[in-house]
This record gives structure tokens, C-alpha cells and sequence, in this order.
């Protein structure tokens, strides 16, 4: 109970500045917990999908592919589906590689999107908190400007003290949004990662088999 008194005494001496740390803290911690659902479903998703997909390469069953990458939405099926289109019209590991590279540069920015918008609430939450001190200082140093000599010290201090509550909520709310990112952008590239691997695989795949029927 001590601790919740400490902090909404802490809230309430930053100041105005202090709401619209909050504000962009919920949307940051918003962004954060789609963002990170959504990866790890499609994370999940694209797995299930390669290894059911994977026996079906390797038998040349490429019709039961095509099949099984329509019905999913997953990020690793439209960019199957894009090889596997190209490859029913073109021989050479070429056209059919630029047909991924194509399918892989859509899904990208879906896997990134906002997830830049945490850093950029991270430097937010500092500057705002930068602000509020700044501003919570120049009402201090006017109001001891016509206080008793005897009382400016210590007027001017306890008015320090609490201007400087909006800097370090600020770096509160920006140091969690930074480490999020981090490991958010993490999570992106080991995902974009294993799709360009599992593309790598495919393309191996049709040129053994292409290289096979040729022999």
C-alpha cells in the first residue's frame, strides 16, 4: 500500500507532463503486445506450413502445394505460392527465384509494420519528460525569484525535486519501450530470416528435381 501512495505522489508532483508520458506509454505497450502476438503466431503458422508443405516438395506433388499454400494466409504460403505459380510456366531457377524475392519483398513491411513506432515513442517519452523538468524549473526559479532569502533554498530545491520527476518517468516509460523494440526486431529478422531460408530450400528443390527429369 506504501508503494502505491509513493507512486501516485510521485505521478501527481511531475505535473501536467506527466499524462502524456502515460499516454504514449499505453500506446507503445499496445503496439508492443500486437506486434509480438502476431510474430509468434506467424512464427508458428509458417513452421506448420513448411513441414506440411516440405514431404510434398520433395515428392514433386507440386499441385497438392499449390492446394495447401491457398488455403493459408501464412507469410511462408504467399511466398511458396509465388515460386510455385512461376515455376509451372518457367524452366529456369531464375524466374522462379524472382518470383519469391517479389512474394518476400509484400511480406516484409507486414512483418516490420509499427514496430518502428516504439523507438520513436521511446525518444518521445524522454523528450516529453526533458520538457516537463524544463519547464517545471523555470516555474521554480519564478516563483523563489521574490520568496524570502531565507526560504529560497529550500523553496528552490523541493521545486528541483520535483521537476526533475518528469525526466525520470520519462526515461521510466522509454527504457522498457527500447528494450521491446529490441526484441521485437529481433524476433522480424529471425522471421524474415526463415523465410528466406525456407526459400533458399525450395529453390534447391525444383533444381535437383528439374535437374533429375533432365538426366
Amino acid at each position: 500500500m506504501e508503494i502505491y501512495s509513493s507512486l501516485v505522489t510521485f505521478f501527481q508532483a511531475g505535473g501536467l507532463f506527466m499524462y502524456p508520458i502515460v499516454l504514449v506509454l499505453a500506446l507503445g505497450v499496445a503496439i508492443a503486445l500486437e506486434r509480438y502476438v502476431y510474430l509468434t503466431a506467424a512464427r508458428a503458422t509458417n513452421q506448420r506450413i513448411w513441414k506440411q508443405v516440405m514431404p510434398l516438395l520433395m515428392n514433386g506433388n507440386y499441385a497438392q502445394a499449390v492446394a495447401l499454400t491457398e488455403k493459408s494466409k501464412s507469410a511462408l504460403s504467399r511466398i511458396l505460392r509465388y515460386g510455385l505459380d512461376r515455376a509451372e510456366h518457367a524452366q529456369r531457377r531464375d524466374d522462379v527465384e524472382v518470383a519469391m524475392e517479389e512474394g518476400l519483398m509484400e511480406t516484409v513491411p507486414r512483418l516490420e509494420k509499427r514496430t518502428h513506432y516504439l523507438a520513436t515513442f521511446a525518444n518521445i517519452a524522454t523528450l516529453l519528460g526533458l520538457l516537463g523538468t524544463i519547464m517545471g524549473l523555470i516555474q521554480a526559479f519564478t516563483a523563489v525569484a521574490n520568496a524570502n532569502p531565507a526560504e529560497k533554498a529550500d523553496m528552490l530545491s523541493a521545486s528541483i525535486s520535483v521537476a526533475m520527476n518528469t525526466t525520470a518517468f520519462g526515461l521510466m516509460a522509454a527504457i522498457p519501450l527500447l528494450l521491446i523494440y529490441t526484441v521485437l526486431q529481433t524476433k522480424t529478422t529471425e522471421l524474415v530470416d526463415s523465410l528466406e531460408m525456407a526459400s533458399v530450400k525450395f529453390l534447391n528443390i525444383l533444381t535437383e528435381q528439374h535437374s533429375g527429369a533432365d538426366a
